[in-house]
C-alpha cells in the first residue's frame, strides 16, 4: 500500500516532468556547442546567420576569411558580436615539414592566429595534406609534423591563442596508431587535441574510447557522422551515419568536458537539403538524444 506522503510525491513530479521541458532534468552539460561555416562554402555571413538563429554559441571559421577581413576585423567582429557569437574555432591550413617551407608555414600560422585574436578569437586547427595515396607515412614523419606543431603552438601562445591539432582521413593521423604517436610526441604545454569524432571513425578508432584515452590534451571535438557510401563514405548530419554519438557525449559528461564540441558537416549531403536545414537535423539530435539544453 502507498501511504499518502509517496501518493503525492510521486504525482508532483509526474506534475513538473510534464510541465516543464526534459531538458531541466538533464544533468547539467559542461561543454558549450558551436558550428562550423565549412557547409555554406565561403558563404560566411549567411553561416553567421543561420549558425546563430538556431542557438549555437560559437562558429569556426575557415582560412577563406582571413583573406576577405584580414585588413577589415573591425567588421567580421561587428558581425559576430551582433549575432552573439565566439569565433570558437579557426581553420588554419596546412602544416609543412619540408625543411624548405617549415618557415614560412609556421609564419602563415602565426598570421592567422594574429587574426583570430583581433576577432576576440581563442583556437586555430592545425591539419596536413602530406599523406599520399595508399603509402603509409614514415614515424619519423609523423615526429617531424609532431615537432613543427610544437613550435607553431610555441609561437601562437605568445599571442594568447590555442593551436590544436585536427585527425583527419587521407592526412597523417588517419588511424588511430598515427593519432596515438602524434599525441605522444606534441607538448600540450603548447599544442592539444581537436578530436573529429567521424574521421577518427572512418580511420577504424572508437571515437567514445579515445575521449576517455586523451582527456588530459582535448582542447576540443568536431561532432559529425559518416555513412558508408561508394566507392569511399559520405559525412551526415548528426545520428545520420555509424558513429555512436550518445556515447561520445556520455563520455563527455564524464569527464566533465569544458571546451566546446563542433558540430561540423563538409558539404550538404543530400540534393534538396541545404546547410540551414541539415544543422537542423542535427540541431533536433542533439536536443532529442542528447538532451542538449539549447535557450
Amino acid at each position: 500500500m502507498k501511504t499518502r506522503r509517496e501518493f503525492l510525491a510521486k504525482s508532483a513530479f509526474f506534475t513538473l516532468a510534464t510541465t516543464f521541458p526534459i531538458s531541466l532534468f538533464a544533468a547539467k552539460k559542461t561543454y558549450s556547442l558551436g558550428y562550423s561555416a565549412i557547409t555554406w562554402s565561403g558563404q560566411d555571413e549567411q553561416a553567421i546567420k543561420d549558425i546563430s538563429s538556431l542557438g549555437f554559441k560559437g562558429i569556426q571559421l575557415r582560412a577563406n576569411t582571413y583573406a576577405k577581413y584580414k585588413d577589415n576585423t573591425a567588421a567580421l567582429k561587428a558581425l559576430l558580436d551582433q549575432s552573439g557569437l565566439q569565433l570558437c574555432m579557426f581553420s588554419s591550413g596546412n602544416v609543412e615539414i619540408d625543411p624548405a617551407k617549415v618557415e614560412a608555414s609556421i609564419a602563415q600560422h602565426v598570421k592567422h592566429a594574429a587574426f583570430v585574436k583581433a576577432l576576440g578569437g581563442t583556437s586555430i586547427q592545425l591539419t596536413n595534406s602530406l599523406r599520399k595515396k595508399g603509402v603509409k607515412p614514415e614515424e619519423k614523419d609523423l615526429i617531424r609534423l609532431a615537432e613543427v606543431m610544437n613550435e607553431i603552438g610555441a609561437k601562437t601562445k605568445e599571442l594568447g591563442i590555442q593551436a590544436t591539432y585536427h585527425n583527419h582521413m587521407d592526412q597523417f593521423g588517419e588511424t588511430p596508431e598515427e593519432v596515438d604517436l602524434l599525441v605522444t610526441h606534441m607538448d600540450s604545454s603548447k599544442i592539444k587535441l581537436l578530436l573529429d569524432v567521424a574521421h577518427y571513425f572512418q580511420g577504424g578508432g572508437n571515437p567514445a574510447e579515445a575521449v576517455l584515452k586523451y582527456r588530459k590534451v582535448l582542447h576540443s571535438f568536431h561532432m559529425k557522422d559518416v555513412r558508408q557510401t561508394e566507392p569511399r563514405y559520405r559525412f551526415v548530419e548528426l545520428g545520420q551515419g555509424k558513429v555512436n554519438l550518445e556515447e561520445v557525449f556520455a563520455n563527455l559528461d564524464k569527464i566533465k568536458f569544458k571546451g566546446f564540441a563542433i558540430v561540423e558537416l563538409d558539404a550538404v549531403p543530400d540534393t534538396g537539403k541545404t546547410p540551414l536545414s541539415c544543422a537542423e537535423t542535427s540541431k533536433e539530435f542533439l536536443k532529442s538524444k542528447i538532451q542538449y539544453p539549447f535557450s
